[in-house]
């Protein structure tokens, strides 16, 4: 039946006029929110935690953010957004169920709304997807192609996570983490992927993976989306990806260190200011440290090469790049003592950034202050390979395990063992609840030309700057 005259569309995902978000202050949904803002969309938002700097981003853009309540919705906004973060019990929530009204998750709605019709370059795997996103995305941004693209972090050269252009290229951080409580596959699986890179596969994510195989489960279904005139682009020295690799219906390339990549990079070299590798026969530096740093690098390379652009437009990408916040970040220094934040949160991680360090700075002494705060390093999964990487590290100290009260006990990490396995290779270590005790611990012990770097994927009581002036204040006391 056609529409009557003078009659609407009904507003649907396709076409609302008025959208709420709840659980606004995640950086990826006030992005979009405020992009829908532009578009002459009436927006409104809701969190339990809001504080800068997502509030200050919101309120600049004209859209107030509220605390969680279900007079929030009570003007019936055309569709709902719920951010994965927000589970059964929340008010807004239930209320939406209840009252019947439109609603879906974000990768839905960018699906939708942003990267239909576009060149999908989706950049995935346990480790690294932040950094490469964001180099990919510069190596497209610096050689005017002006892509859209939606970051979990925020690079130094583009100030934002993300942003929303009419360029036909969009790079998305693909991240395997479920997508909402009425959704459980990965998000990745909603990014219309023409191009795909996976960096590596790892156990991760326990409150929502039982192990590996389901992982491997879910990447599955990110490669079986790649159309046949795309590409997959496969970590080829990761044995955990190689059982997902044998399929025919787009092209595969492997790229790696090893003799079995297609894209082998070779005579690695790394110095205070860099690393060099070569690929074929050509050489290309970049101004970050470490064997992953050169993975990320190969894997944004070969996606700009796929997007068009040459070596040399490569090159010069890699020479203006500076770098993701929270990625082996310089703080700071007093003293001659350098505060470094990383937001390494798995084994695998801290094992690549305290290794990078060492390459970094051969002649200086690591200390490694971590916080088990994430959902895998919280528990005893990972207990050895935890102790293991964290030796790498001449000092070590431990916060307190964020939010143990959550895990069973038989599954919690140990960390009086942890400090054991530690102390056992002959590095010194310390558990410290909270981030004052750790300040006066360090401050108390530090030498000039020390690295403290700091490992976490929270605020970490802003233990950066607490240091930074802890040792200035120690410092002036000295004179």
């Amino acid at each position: 039946m056609g529409l009557s005259a003078g009659s609407e569309l009904r507003p649907t995902i396709d076409n609302p006029r008025s959208i709420h978000f709840v659980g606004i202050c995640g950086t990826a949904m006030a992005s979009v929110a405020a992009a829908f803002k532009e578009r002459g969309i009436a927006v409104s938002g809701s969190d339990q935690g809001i504080y800068p700097p997502m509030s200050t981003f919101l309120e600049e853009r004209g859209i107030e953010a509220r605390p969680f309540d279900e007079a929030n919705l009570t003007h019936k906004p055309d569709l709902v957004v719920i951010g994965n973060a927000i589970s059964r019990g929340n008010p807004e929530a239930e209320f939406a169920l209840e009252q019947k009204l439109d609603y879906c998750s974000l990768p839905e709605l960018l699906k939708h709304k942003f990267l239909r019709g576009k060149r999908s370059l989706v950049v995935s795997g346990t480790h690294g997807k932040t950094t490469t996103a964001s180099l990919l995305t510069w190596l497209l941004e610096h050689n005017r192609l002006n892509p859209s693209f939606l970051i979990g972090g925020i690079p130094n050269n583009l100030g934002q996570g993300a942003r929303f252009t009419e360029s036909d290229w969009f790079v998305i951080e693909g991240d395997e983490y479920d997508t909402a409580f009425f959704d459980k596959r990965s998000k990745f699986v909603h990014y219309l992927p023409e191009a795909v890179v996976i960096n590596n596969l790892e156990f991760d994510h326990a409150d929502i993976f039982g192990n590996l195989a389901e992982i491997q489960t879910s990447f599955r279904r990110l490669i079986n989306i790649v159309p046949r005139n795309g590409l997959l682009l496969a970590n080829g020295d990761d044995a955990n990806l190689e059982p997902l690799l044998g399929i025919d219906h787009c092209p595969v390339r492997r790229f790696g260190f090893g003799n079995d990549s297609d894209d082998l990079a070779s005579d690695l070299a790394f110095s205070e200011s860099g690393s060099t590798f070569r690929l074929g026969g050509t050489a290309f530096r970049i101004p970050m440290i470490g064997e992953l740093n050169v993975r990320n690098a190969l894997a944004a390379l070969l996606l700009a090469r796929y997007a068009g652009l040459n070596d040399e437009q490569i090159q010069s990408g890699f020479d203006t790049f500076e770098g993701i916040r929270r990625r082996m970040e310089i703080r700071g220094e007093e003293n001659g003592i350098t505060v470094i934040d990383d937001f390494a949160h798995h084994p695998t991680a801290i094992r690549e950034t305290l290794k990078a360090l060492g390459q970094r700075y051969p002649d200086r002494r690591i200390w490694a202050i971590f916080e088990p705060r994430s959902n895998t390093t919280r528990r005893n999964h990972f207990q050895a390979e935890l102790a293991e990487a964290l030796r790498l590290a001449k000092r070590v100290v431990i916060a307190k395990i964020a939010r143990l009260e959550q895990i069973p006990t038989d599954e919690r990490l140990d960390p009086a063992k942890l400090m054991e396995d530690i102390r056992a290779a002959g590095n010194e270590a310390d558990y410290l609840p909270t981030a004052d005790e750790i300040i006066a611990h360090v401050t108390a012990r530090t030498e000039p030309g020390d690295i403290l770097c700091i490992l976490s994927n929270g605020g970490f009581g802003n233990i950066h700057q607490k240091l930074l002036d802890a040792l200035a204040e120690q410092s002036t006391k000295s004179l």
